[in-house]
């Protein structure tokens, strides 16, 4: 039972965060698209229209990861084929972003990215083929 608790969270976390990292790109996006300046003679529209994209792409990729860990919670069984790879690469994501928002944003979402990482491996080893043949 609390392997299925743990999947359910991490599958609520990276909804959680699919849709906090699409708004934030979306407000992002509005606030260059906003100025009048260019960065190294980049059209600020086109800086604008990049950053929606990619948090439309990354934020479809959090939830494809969340339906990844969703679905072993719904079944009960461990993750495999593409959701496998999915937490795999989620995991990786979380690890190396962990790194670099400690000098950028700070202690707070060093913690959180960690959290999600250690949900995600949690996940993925929760389901332990050993332990399910007992």
């Amino acid at each position: 039972m609390a392997r299925r608790s743990v999947a359910w969270v991490a599958a609520i976390v990276l909804f959680v965060e699919a849709v906090g990292v699409a708004l934030l790109n979306w407000f992002l996006g509005h606030v260059v698209d906003r100025q009048d300046m260019s960065l190294a003679g980049l059209d600020p529209h086109a800086m604008s229209v990049s950053t929606w994209i990619a948090g439309g792409v990354f934020g479809v990729y959090l939830a494809l990861c969340g339906l990844a860990a969703l679905l072993p919670a719904l079944r009960g069984r461990a993750p495999a084929g593409i959701g496998r790879v999915l937490l795999i690469s989620a995991a990786v994501v979380h690890g190396v972003l962990g790194a670099v928002v400690i000098g950028l944003v700070g202690w707070a979402a060093f913690a959180f990215m960690m959290l999600v990482l250690a949900l995600i491996v949690l996940t993925l080893m929760a389901y332990d083929k050993r332990a399910q043949a007992v």
